[in-house]
């Protein structure tokens, strides 16, 4: 019964570091919110955006970054496989055939002042 509090906490922390990188990608990068928390069998996108005409799915990582390693180490392959998935059916559901995309991530530290820090074209789709 440990993990409780813990899995709360994070989800928490989770849910807040998505709320500040929401905020930064409409404000500071313009982008336009398409969706976000989209979820399916295979997993979650936390936001999904609009950037210039391109479909951009962001993975949002927040915590004390020391912890943990670099927001994308902290994106292991196995993840982005799974992003990448749920790109498609994301994709497939609003029948969008023909679109550039590209996976994004941004970190936000809480540990440093909430900074930010956005890593445009994270990875490319292992699919």
């Amino acid at each position: 019964m440990e993990n409780k509090p813990t899995k709360s906490l994070n989800r928490k922390s989770g849910r807040l570091g998505e709320k500040l990188a929401l905020k930064f990608l409409k404000k500071e990068k313009r982008y336009i919110i398409l969706d976000k928390n989209y979820s399916t069998n295979l997993g979650e996108l936390d936001i999904i955006a609009s950037d210039k005409g391109t479909i951009v799915f962001v993975e949002v990582k927040a915590g004390a970054v020391q912890d943990f390693g670099t927001p994308l180490e902290r994106v292991t392959e196995s993840k982005q496989r799974k992003i990448a998935q749920v790109a498609c059916q994301w994709l497939a559901r609003f029948q969008i055939r023909e679109a550039d995309c590209r996976f994004d991530v941004v970190e936000v530290n809480f540990s440093d002042n909430n900074r930010i820090e956005h890593i445009e074209n994270a990875f490319d789709s292992p699919l």
